[in-house]
C-alpha cells in the first residue's frame, strides 16, 4: 500500500456520505453580467454618477495629502535621506507639484459646488487662489503641529523622542491631516476636506471630521476609536485616550440639523479617559477637568469636575468558585 493511501485511510470522512458529482458549469456571458448591472443603475440611480462634471479623485488626494506631510515633515515621510543642502530645491519641486494637482481637484470641487454661484470662466482662477492660499498658511499648521507634538512626547511616558512621536504615532498623522483639512473647510471647499481626513481615518482608526476645531497642544494618546464630530470645540492642552466620542445627541432630524451646534465643547485642559461618550452641542466640559473611563455624558460640568461612573462594578472571586449560581457568586459588571 503506498504512503498516500495509507494517509487517506487515516482521514476522518466528511459530512458527505457520497461523493460530490462535478456540476456542470454556469453559462451566463459577459454582456448578461453587464445588461444585470447596467439594470441596477438604471433602478438605484442616486448612487450613481453619470454625465455630471468630473468629482475629485480619491486616488488623487491621497497622493497629494502624502505629499502635503513631506512638505510639513520634510525627511520623516521621505522614501530617501534629505540633506539640508538639497532642503530648498526639493522642497520647490514638491511645492510645485502639489500645487498644480491640488488645483486641479479644488478646480473640479468648484465645478461640483459652486457655494457663490460664480461664472463658469471664474471658477479656475478661484481654484488657483484658493490652492496657494491654502498653501500659504501650511507654516502657520506646522506651528500647530510643534505644540501636538511636543504634548504627545511629554504626555507619553513611552516616547523615547519627538521624532519617534513623528515618525511612529499615528495620532501625528491624523491630526496634521485634520489641521490640513481643516483649512479647506473653512473656506467652503467641498469632498476634499472629507476625503483627506477619511484617509486618514482608514489608516489610523481616529475619525476626526475637518469641521471640528482643535486647539493647541492637542494629543490623543493610543487614539484607535476616537470620533469627533464635525462642530466639536476643543480648547488648548487637551488630551484624549483610544474610544473618546465627541457625538451629537441625535440625528433623526437629518439634514435640518446642518450648521446647527451638534456636538460637545471641552474647554482648556481637560482630560478624557478611554471608552468615554459625551454627547450633544449644548455640553460643554469645563476647564481643568477629568472625564474617567466608560462614561456616558449628556450635560455640562463647571470647570475642574472629577466625573466618574460609579454604576460599574468588578468582583474578583477564587477560580474554585467560579462553578457557583451566578446569584451565589454575585459577579456584577
Amino acid at each position: 500500500m503506498s504512503i498516500c493511501v495509507h494517509l487517506w485511510l487515516k482521514i476522518p470522512f466528511l459530512a458527505f456520505a457520497l461523493p460530490l458529482r462535478n456540476t456542470s458549469p454556469v453559462k451566463i456571458t459577459v454582456t448578461e453580467l453587464t445588461d444585470k448591472l447596467l439594470a441596477s443603475y438604471a433602478q438605484l440611480g442616486g448612487i450613481n454618477h453619470l454625465d455630471g462634471k468630473n468629482m475629485p479623485s480619491k486616488t488623487a488626494i491621497a497622493g497629494i495629502t502624502v505629499d502635503l506631510l513631506r512638505l510639513l515633515f520634510p525627511g520623516f515621510f521621505d522614501e530617501k535621506p534629505l540633506h539640508s543642502s538639497e532642503l530648498k530645491v526639493e522642497t520647490a519641486l514638491l511645492m510645485d507639484s502639489v500645487l498644480g494637482r491640488l488645483e486641479d481637484e479644488v478646480y473640479k470641487s468648484l465645478q461640483y459646488h459652486n457655494p457663490e454661484k460664480l461664472p463658469a470662466r471664474e471658477l479656475r482662477p478661484l481654484a488657483h487662489e484658493l490652492t496657494t492660499t491654502f498653501l500659504g498658511r501650511l507654516p502657520c499648521i506646522r506651528e500647530l503641529l510643534q505644540t501636538d507634538v511636543e504634548a504627545a512626547f511629554n504626555g507619553d511616558p513611552a516616547a523615547l523622542s519627538r521624532e519617534e512621536v513623528i515618525v511612529a504615532y499615528p495620532f501625528v498623522e491624523t491630526i496634521a491631516v485634520q489641521r490640513m483639512a481643516h483649512k479647506l473647510y473653512e473656506k467652503n471647499v467641498a469632498l476634499i476636506p472629507r476625503i483627506m481626513s477619511e484617509w486618514a481615518h482608514s489608516r489610523t482608526g481616529m475619525d476626526l471630521h475637518p469641521g471640528a476645531v482643535i486647539g493647541s497642544h492637542f494629543f490623543i494618546d493610543h487614539g484607535t476609536g476616537c470620533v469627533l464630530g464635525e462642530t466639536s470645540t476643543i480648547g488648548n492642552h487637551v488630551k484624549l485616550y483610544q474610544g473618546v466620542g465627541l457625538v451629537a445627541r441625535s440625528l433623526s432630524g437629518g439634514q435640518a440639523l446642518k450648521g446647527q451646534k451638534r456636538h460637545p465643547t471641552l474647554e482648556d485642559r481637560v482630560t478624557i479617559y478611554a471608552g468615554t461618550t459625551i454627547v450633544g452641542g449644548e455640553t460643554v466640559i469645563g476647564a481643568g477637568s477629568t472625564i474617567g473611563a466608560n462614561v456616558f455624558l449628556l450635560h455640562s460640568v463647571p470647570p475642574n469636575s472629577l466625573v466618574l461612573s460609579e454604576d460599574v462594578r468588578v468582583k474578583v472571586i477564587a477560580k474554585k468558585d467560579k462553578e457557583k449560581p451566578l446569584e451565589e457568586v454575585d459577579f456584577q459588571i
